[in-house]
């Protein structure tokens, strides 16, 4: 998959923030995320001990096995998604509304975080690779399952774990882009939604931030490190308060 136009020049880097009428580039980000699925869904192979699922609002799940992480997936850089001689004539602000803007309604969610964040959030993601995270709908909730790769992240549904074990394929993939961190002060965030019928783009962004949350909020990040950590001592409710979720 190449995009070697998308900032071809000062004014179609704006154009293209907003446009979605350019054929060539609907099917060049269709084939990255179809790439995008094999290569995430072929790297569940490992286990993660099942007495991360011993919470007393799921019950006891001891057998299950589950993906412990995947060989870093390798998406295109970030030069060729944007041209970043051009990229460095714009402010972060006008960097951060293009990034959103293209993403924006493809199945792709584009968000943008600062550089020092990221830095935080890949220090702990190192110690902590692992969370839950609730993800709210009508009545109830579902339950996702995240796993941190620097500088990847993926999150599939914990109910598909505990039925397809190690077979399970992820929703949602996200890249951290890093090329920009030292001169403009961010870092570019990627996130693909694998399955569209299982996550709309707005669920997405909200998994993808609040996972982010997680791990640089220090009051939530401990409730990441026990589960890391100190795994019989975490409780699933304890993220659905700090969520403002009721406890079902």
């Amino acid at each position: 998959m190449k995009l070697r136009n998308i900032v071809g020049s000062i004014s179609s880097l704006a154009k293209d923030k907003l446009s979605s009428s350019s054929s060539s580039y609907r099917q060049i980000f269709t084939a990255r995320s179809s790439s995008w699925q094999r290569d995430a869904g072929s790297k569940l192979s490992e286990a993660l001990p099942g007495n991360h699922l011993k919470w007393a609002s799921l019950g006891s799940v001891r057998n299950s096995r589950f993906a412990s992480g995947f060989t870093p997936l390798q998406p295109k850089p970030l030069d060729s998604i944007m041209d970043l001689a051009r990229a460095k004539t714009k402010s972060p602000e006008e960097l951060t509304s293009i990034w959103d803007d293209y993403h924006l309604g493809r199945g792709h969610i584009g968000i943008t975080m600062k550089a020092q964040l990221y830095r935080l959030l890949e220090q702990r993601a190192s110690e902590c690779r692992y969370f839950v995270i609730p993800l709210w709908r009508g009545n109830g909730y579902i339950t996702m399952f995240a796993q941190v790769e620097a500088p990847h992240m993926i999150f599939t549904g914990l109910e598909d774990y505990k039925a397809r074990g190690t077979q399970a394929a992820p929703y949602l993939t996200t890249t951290f882009y890093t090329e920009l961190s030292e001169t403009k002060d961010l870092v570019f965030i990627r996130g693909d939604v694998v399955f569209t019928s299982k996550l709309t783009d707005e669920e997405a962004k909200w998994i993808m931030e609040t996972a982010q949350s997680f791990y640089l909020n220090d009051s939530r990040y401990k409730l990441l490190e026990r589960f890391n950590k100190h795994t019989h001592d975490f409780e699933f409710k304890d993220v659905l308060q700090a969520l403002d979720m009721p406890v079902l």
